[in-house]
């Protein structure tokens, strides 16, 4: 059934029955996150906002690490299944479920070691430093759920289980959504509570996903007998898994950047970004879904070695992420002032805040267009361009950018170096994208 989607199907319907749950399950990460960010909002504590503002790199930290195995594997397995190599897939399914599990816990130790150390290199002030250092503890603690939470959304994908792979995604998020007044009011935790519901729903994401795997998917398997895995096989999946783990890697540099060079202007700067990126996701996460969603379609065609459909499934992809992103940037423009008040009460701040959004509007396309010529080196298994793209918009690029930016423009500077880092971002994926893609479509079949 799976094959019959991804080698006969319309591309528009393949690839957006593969997207479309995709898209669904950001969006309900994005609903969690605008209501997690709400509650916090509501203690009305800026000391608060900033403290959990200031650990949100660890969560892109952690993807980061979830990815070296969920989207390496989920890359060489989709090209397996196309090379009709599904036994072989199953084998690395095994591989990555516990290597995600170890590393998680070994991230964990190492975390807990360094906590006071990183907060302060991550922003945390004597202002803010207590409500960070509550947030960071739990996170911490529950942080293998969300390293190993990536290799089941992923793999399910990979194989033609997109609902699935939906499903496990939201109930974590709904998970979460329930525990969080319960947890930061009810029981007057504060930024603990909000750490805790996270984690919760992630155990909740964990455990269907394996029920899932073990009872209802006969292409994946979580039972250490199916384990196997080969010295180049090992080295497929990391070409792929470390690029792409370095592209949620930079994100956390990114941040971490941001709230540093923001520091020296108070923390409600820091409160604010916090606030503005959290909506900006609204377009982002979709875009991304839709991304990431057409990666197994990618990777099975070009294992198949269909270079015609290929072509097709590319320029599908492009128009499809690049019009969306460009209609919700819009959209978002427009209703960007009430959501900023459903946040801050001050009018000072949603100012601010007003500045900040407008931009990052054009951030939205430009990510997009990127993010879709890094998932299909990924789908190829090119992990070199890969890996460039991924050091590009949040890492060498941004980091020289807002170096540059900040000392020419102070605080405008800051808040506008992502969209400057994300132009020369967008030239470097078409230059590659000419170099190592065209090539590769323009072959006859």
């Amino acid at each position: 059934m799976a094959n019959e989607l991804f080698e006969k199907a319309p591309i528009h319907k393949a690839y957006l029955k593969l997207a479309i749950p995709v898209v669904l399950s950001m969006v309900v990460q994005l609903v969690y996150s605008m209501v997690d960010t709400y509650f916090i909002a509501l203690t009305g504590n800026t000391a608060l906002i900033a403290g959990v503002s200031i650990c949100t790199p660890l969560f892109t930290m952690f993807l980061a690490f979830g990815d070296m195995f969920a989207l390496g594997g989920s890359s060489v397995i989709s090209r397996f299944l196309g090379a009709g190599r599904g036994e072989d897939g199953k084998r690395l399914s095994v591989f990555c479920v516990y290597a995600s599990i170890i590393f998680g816990i070994f991230v964990t130790v190492i975390l807990l070691a360094a906590q006071s150390k990183l907060l302060v290199f991550l922003g945390a002030d004597d202002t803010s430093f207590e409500y960070a250092n509550q947030y960071y503890r739990y996170i911490v603690l529950g942080c293998t759920f969300i390293i190993f939470s990536l290799i089941p959304s992923n793999l399910l994908r990979a194989v033609g289980h997109p609902n699935a792979s939906m499903i496990t995604s939201i109930l974590g998020a709904v998970v979460n959504m329930i525990l969080d007044p319960i947890l930061i009011f009810g029981l007057s935790l504060g930024a603990k509570g909000a750490a805790i519901a996270t984690i919760i729903g992630y155990i909740c994401s964990s455990a269907f996903a394996i029920w899932y795997i073990a009872t209802k998917c006969e292409a994946l398997s979580v039972n250490p007998k199916d384990f196997g895995i080969k010295t180049k096989e090992l080295g497929m999946i990391l070409a792929v898994g470390l690029p792409a783990s370095v592209t949620n890697f930079t994100q956390t540099i990114g941040m971490t950047l941001t709230n540093r060079n923001l520091s020296v202007y108070g923390s409600d700067a820091i409160a604010v970004m916090g606030i503005v990126l959290k909506i900006v996701n609204i377009v982002m996460l979709v875009i991304v879904g839709l991304a990431f969603g057409g990666q197994p379609l990618t990777g099975f065609v070009y294992g198949s070695g269909n270079k015609a459909r290929l072509k097709k499934v590319l320029a599908f992809a492009y128009k499809i992420v690049g019009g969306v992103g460009f209609v919700l940037a819009a959209v978002l423009a427009i209703i960007a002032n009430p959501l900023l008040q459903l946040f801050l009460q001050e009018k000072e701040l949603v100012d601010m805040g007003m500045v900040m959004l407008r931009l990052q509007m054009p951030c939205m396309v430009l990510m997009g267009f990127g993010l879709v010529t890094t998932c299909t080196f990924q789908s190829m298994g090119k992990g070199l361009p890969a890996l460039i793209l991924s050091l590009c918009r949040q890492g060498i690029v941004y980091a020289v950018v807002i170096k540059a930016f900040s000392a020419m423009f102070g605080y405008y500077g800051v808040i506008s170096s992502q969209l400057g880092a994300d132009v020369i971002s967008v030239i470097i994926a078409v230059v590659l994208f000419m170099i190592v893609i065209k090539p590769e479509i323009s072959e006859k079949k």
